[in-house]
């Protein structure tokens, strides 16, 4: 088994610095198409073989779980790291719920741990996510779980799951020449807290390839990879515009006597909060194998960086952060919407009507206790009470006020939703902080999630109940 480089994520997980992705096993199976698993449980052999022994896979990816599972029962000695993933659907869910997601990949992966799950979310609006993590934090302290990590988290609720106290290693995102989200303030926050960035997308389904340069857009029939990112293009400036970067880098691929599609993923691995990149692989067809173990024969010279980086300040910036594609327009999938992920989203909130007016209750103890409902809906306006970053029993995002902050404006989501409206139809906050030095980093959180919307805002220091809140918020709402 060659020797190549490896990144550890923790002390119990060291895997290769490309990781082979086997989400195409599920296109395969499309229209009902049955496939030889044992087939291609030996087809792994040859990455495992070349070094590259690190598989991400997923419980939606078909039968990529029980393939992985069929090669470590069919060649036993060869070790592989292999890094799934649960993407619950959105609603409430129970301890017993997540432990049975957990057993089920461990039965197909043949195994008595998983060496990583990661964990994604559709929505923050509803805190069962939070429920989620907290409970795989405890199956990983049973020894069901090794390594946590997370799928397309935007920076903000990184590190709300971080300051929770939630012990993940990885955030598996997009990352790549022609989204570079991912390169500043999400960059920043793995470095200093030693999260390593999984890359995907680095190929864009393909089309960062000599083949597609001086070629027609792809049609209709195009693969649901590149319709995915042909979205992505067409955000970032468009066709000729894309036609324009390959130009630049098919000349410093020629200049590296490397292909585009290993230029474009060594950019993203010298990336300095990157671990590694994830490559999908066809299994059976390993044609591309020789050229992925290209990737560690070279490094992108000074020059020739400086010359792409001018190339990408062409391209339009997709807009957002990390992971919004799949949480808010424009919604950058195969389908342009989630139409063929999701059937819908329930209410986060419980409600309740009395009257002409309708209640929205989160369960916070403060609910029950002083007797008073999260927001109340009269006609078109909404009112939501003084809301602190507690779930149940809980205080979300330790000591960190940002963190606190964002997850009070979820709740203000959760609250808005549940009775028909949203953060856009809000017309007033007001902030109230324990300690005045905190008011920079509390009025940037707001600032960030209300930079489009622009309420009217009041922030007030003022003594809060409970010593562990550090900021309280108010707000009202419009619906049209």
């Amino acid at each position: 088994m060659s020797s190549l480089p490896k990144t550890s994520l923790s002390p119990s997980l060291t895997i290769s610095k490309v990781v082979t992705g086997l989400w195409q096993i599920a296109d395969m199976e499309k229209d009902g198409q049955q496939l030889e698993l044992k087939k291609l449980a030996d087809a792994m052999l040859p990455y495992a073989q070349a070094g590259l022994t690190s598989f991400d896979m997923a419980d939606h990816y078909g039968s990529a779980e029980d393939i992985a599972g069929l090669f470590s029962e069919r060649h036993p000695s060869i070790k592989v790291q292999r890094m799934t993933k649960w993407v619950p659907t959105p609603g409430p869910i129970t301890k017993a719920e997540v432990r049975h997601a957990v057993e089920h990949s461990l039965k197909r992966l043949k195994t008595e741990q998983l060496d990583m799950l990661q964990f994604h979310t559709w929505t923050y609006t509803d805190p069962s996510w939070l429920d989620c993590l907290f409970f795989l934090q405890e199956l990983k302290e049973e020894g069901l779980i090794a390594n946590l990590g997370l799928t397309n988290f935007d920076t903000a609720h990184l590190n709300m799951v971080l300051q929770s106290g939630i012990e993940v290693v990885s955030n598996q995102l997009s990352f790549s020449l022609i989204d570079q989200r991912a390169a500043g303030a999400m960059s920043e926050l793995c470095l200093k807290h030693g999260i390593k960035l999984l890359a995907y997308g680095t190929l864009a389904g393909g089309l960062l390839s000599e083949r597609w340069l001086g070629q027609a857009e792809p049609d209709a029939k195009a693969t649901w990879s590149q319709s995915k990112y042909k979205r992505f293009i067409d955000v970032a400036g468009g066709w000729q515009v894309f036609q324009e970067l390959l130009r630049v880098l098919d000349e410093v691929a020629k200049d590296q006597q490397v292909s585009i599609a290993n230029l474009a993923s060594r950019f993203i691995l010298e990336q300095s909060a990157v671990g590694a990149v994830i490559i999908g692989a066809r299994l059976g067809s390993s044609e591309h194998l020789a050229d992925t173990l290209k990737l560690f024969d070279f490094s992108i010279s000074g020059k020739n960086k400086e010359k792409m980086a001018t190339a990408l300040q062409t391209l339009n910036a997709i807009p957002g952060d990390c992971g919004d594609e799949y949480r808010k327009p424009p919604f950058l999938t195969a389908s342009g919407d989630l139409s063929h992920h999701l059937e819908s989203f329930p209410a986060p909130y419980k409600v309740k009507v009395i009257k002409d007016k309708t209640h929205a209750l989160s369960g916070t103890i403060w609910e029950d206790l002083a007797g008073y409902s999260r927001a109340v809906r009269q006609g078109k306006r909404i009112l939501i009470s003084g809301t602190t970053a507690t779930h149940k029993d809980r205080v979300i995002g330790g000591k960190d006020p940002a963190a606190q902050t964002h997850f009070v404006i979820d709740k203000f989501a959760g609250a808005l939703q549940s009775l028909g409206g949203s953060l856009d139809d809000v017309i007033r906050t007001r902030i109230y902080i324990k300690h005045m030095s905190d008011w920079e980093a509390v009025a940037r959180a707001h600032g960030e999630r209300f930079k489009e919307i622009l309420p009217a805002n009041t922030l007030i220091k003022a003594d809060l109940v409970g010593d562990e809140y550090l900021v309280e918020i108010e707000a009202e709402a419009e619906v049209a």
